[in-house]
């Protein structure tokens, strides 16, 4: 199967060469072709360039895009998608004034989306789950990680890990699946933390390995859920059985998560709110990807994760959704780079490096997703007519997006 798209006003994130990310001062250039062409073959980008030299070959299907852009899909690299029910009784428990945490310790939070998730079918869980993948494929995502750590009982975190990886099987999209479970403690382990630790990493991690149901494992070291000592348990456990490091950090408080991620060559460090210096530069020629998460900001107004800071430090920058129940119930990527340009002060190159290469290296995509490079999937975005890639981030709330193509089919509402 042949596709060829034409007259294409500017393809956008061009890397003729394979790169791992963007950092820094780099992260402010976005490499594209004006009037271009771009051919599809079997699933995989084989050819693009300057209309002048557009190939004249016969093709399965042509795509005259006058007018329109074409970039990579979307790489969302953290969401936690596979949940049951939703909480938006706390989102008006927040409006009158109760805070995250207060919601927290009324049984509300985590502990309330787990107790939703218990009861729920694996059938059930999947069919909300795929939902919502089918939404935010609709809002340009090609490429997502998706999290446990609703489920916080041995049967139940390993029924989100299943579901997951049923959508895998189903969807064309490229899917990373992470174990979470240690995400917040449940009320059975309320006084035996380290029991429920040792309970995920004696019961639980060792299905996960025998099943193949996770490749990254991750924890919410924060204050009043798992220290850094915790942090440095289930990391070094999950890498005995090859689970991948990936951390919740700094998302309320500072605590020295950032520089236990660093330790154990974490694959990203998300959330990053609040950040030291120390953090900052602990972070600095590392092959960690700090990722920043913007909506969630946005939905529980805290502050922002100082994106300045950070890429002008040199840094990479990944921008993340969070797509969850309580901090986040959006899986909308073009807000996301909305938000970073508005609140952040991230210019749209920045954004748009971020929520493509960098997103798809915080997943390790890197070699399959997040530019047009040859021999890498076919995950585009259409775009509608548009002035410049700069209206994407300029047109908050809003999509500019036409068409969504995985591994160069056109994909429709009805998968």
């Amino acid at each position: 199967m042949t596709t060829l798209f034409k007259n294409i006003k500017e393809l956008i994130q061009v890397r003729e060469e394979q790169i791992n990310f963007v950092s820094g001062s780099a992260m402010k250039t976005l490499p594209s072709i004006k009037d271009a062409f771009l051919v599809v073959e079997n699933g995989v980008i084989s050819n693009f360039g300057n209309m002048d030299n557009c190939p004249n070959s016969e093709f399965d299907k042509v795509v005259d895009a006058t007018g329109k852009m074409i970039l990579p899909s979307w790489c969302d690299s953290h969401t936690h998608i596979v949940y049951a029910g939703n909480r938006e009784g706390e989102f008006v428990d927040r409006i009158n004034g109760l805070s995250y945490e207060a919601i927290a310790n009324n049984g509300g939070g985590i502990l309330n989306s787990a107790k939703k998730l218990q009861e729920t079918s694996e059938n059930d869980l999947y069919n909300q789950s795929k939902t919502r993948l089918e939404e935010i494929i609709q809002l340009g995502t090609g490429a997502v990680e998706i999290k446990s750590g609703y489920g916080l009982t041995a049967d139940a975190e390993l029924k989100m890990l299943r579901v997951i990886k049923r959508l895998k099987e189903n969807y064309p999209i490229e899917i990373k699946a992470t174990f979470l479970g240690a995400h917040a403690l449940p009320l059975s382990y309320k006084n035996n933390k380290a029991g429920y630790l040792n309970m995920l990493i004696q019961e639980v991690m060792p299905k996960i390995a025998s099943e193949n149901l996770a490749e990254f494992v991750d924890i919410f070291c924060e204050t009043g859920y798992f220290s850094v000592e915790d942090t440095k348990l289930i990391l070094e456990a999950g890498k005995k059985h090859g689970l991948i490091p990936k951390i919740h950090v700094n998302q309320f408080t500072a605590i020295g998560g950032v520089q236990v991620g660093v330790k154990y060559n974490a694959l990203s460090v998300d959330h990053l709110e609040e950040m030291r210096d120390e953090d900052i530069a602990a972070l600095q020629n590392t092959l960690t990807m700090p990722v920043a998460l913007p909506s969630c900001s946005y939905f529980l107004s805290i502050p922002y994760t100082p994106a300045r800071r950070i890429i002008d430090a040199g840094l990479p920058l990944a921008l993340a959704t969070d797509y969850n129940p309580g901090s986040t119930p959006s899986g909308n990527m073009n807000f996301v780079i909305s938000t970073a340009c508005i609140k952040m002060k991230m210019t749209p190159e920045e954004a748009i490096n971020a929520a493509t290469i960098n997103g798809a290296y915080a997943m390790g995509l890197e070699q399959q997703v997040g530019s047009i490079t040859k021999g890498k999937l076919a995950n585009l975005t259409l775009t509608k007519p548009i002035n410049s890639y700069g209206f994407i981030p300029y047109s908050f709330g809003n999509h500019q997006i036409e068409k969504v193509y995985l591994k160069g089919e056109q994909i429709t509402n009805k998968h």
